[in-house]
């Protein structure tokens, strides 16, 4: 972190946390010392006039300080960052907004997020479940599944697709989770090359929802399944029968069924 983009209010909040739990700055240098000495890392430590000049905004933590401070004070590492604003919990987020060129392994899912829902966890959760937007299926849930956090996305919905609809197999298979872009509800008439970047759209019917192709002509709305799903064309009013939720701007799904014994781990 640069010291310019250190500020003494910063500063300010920092003592505030410090006083909150009623520390003095030696206190603080007394509880740093035991976490270095734990961590085997000298680093971590804080002299009490260290602190004093982090306080007063003269310079920034450095990363070792900064976790220690985050432990004393008693905050998740990320969110204490965000107090003295690091975005860290904005990285992964970030990192997904990055072009790069070439194709890489991603590797283990991080630490962090191993207690959240896995997707084949989750998919067992909802195996019953008809298609429906995923906030009525998890409202009461505490952990927000780890395959959504992954989607990302600026306020999306998100929408789940039952197992018994095959609407637009192989393209969005049962059990897929999608991200919706409410503010897409215009069907566009052309504009595709082919069925891969045709537009999906998330319908809500007057008995069900339903993830598919869509046409608009006067003011009837045509829902056009895949090929290879067997299902027949359906056309409904519109906006009488029919609401547009919003476009689907991103899928996770399976490509391959996972083992039993895997989706039991």
């Amino acid at each position: 972190m640069l010291a310019s983009s250190w500020s003494p209010e910063v500063g300010q909040r920092l003592r505030a946390e410090r006083e909150r739990l009623g520390l003095s700055l030696r206190d603080v240098e007394t509880l740093s010392h035991g976490i270095a000495d734990k961590l085997k890392d000298s680093d971590y430590g804080i002299a009490h006039t260290s602190l004093a000049d982090i306080e007063n905004g003269k310079w920034p933590p450095t990363a070792h300080r900064l976790y220690t401070l985050s432990v004393i004070y008693g905050y998740d590492y990320d969110r204490f960052a965000g107090i003295c604003g690091i975005p860290a919990s904005e990285s992964l987020k970030e990192h997904r907004k990055l072009h790069l060129p070439r194709t890489y392994l991603i590797g283990p899912v991080p630490e962090r997020y191993k207690a959240a829902f896995s997707a084949i966890e989750l998919r067992e959760k909802l195996r019953t479940e008809r298609t429906n937007l995923v906030p009525k299926l998890i409202e009461t849930w505490q952990e927000v599944p780890l395959v959504l956090q992954l989607l990302g996305g600026s306020d999306p919905l998100y929408g789940y697709v039952g197992m018994n609809d095959h609407t637009l197999d192989p393209f969005v298979r049962p059990g897929a989770f999608v991200r919706i872009d409410s503010r897409q509800r215009k069907i566009p008439a052309v504009g595709w090359r082919s069925d891969h970047d045709r537009p999906i759209f998330f319908i809500e019917l007057r008995d069900r929802y339903v993830c598919t192709w869509c046409e608009m002509l006067d003011g009837r709305l045509t829902l056009i399944p895949s090929q290879q799903s067997n299902r027949r064309i359906q056309h409904v009013r519109y906006p009488g029968d029919a609401t547009i939720i919003g476009r689907v701007t991103a899928i996770s799904m399976d490509i391959v069924e996972p083992e039993e014994n895997e989706a039991q781990a």
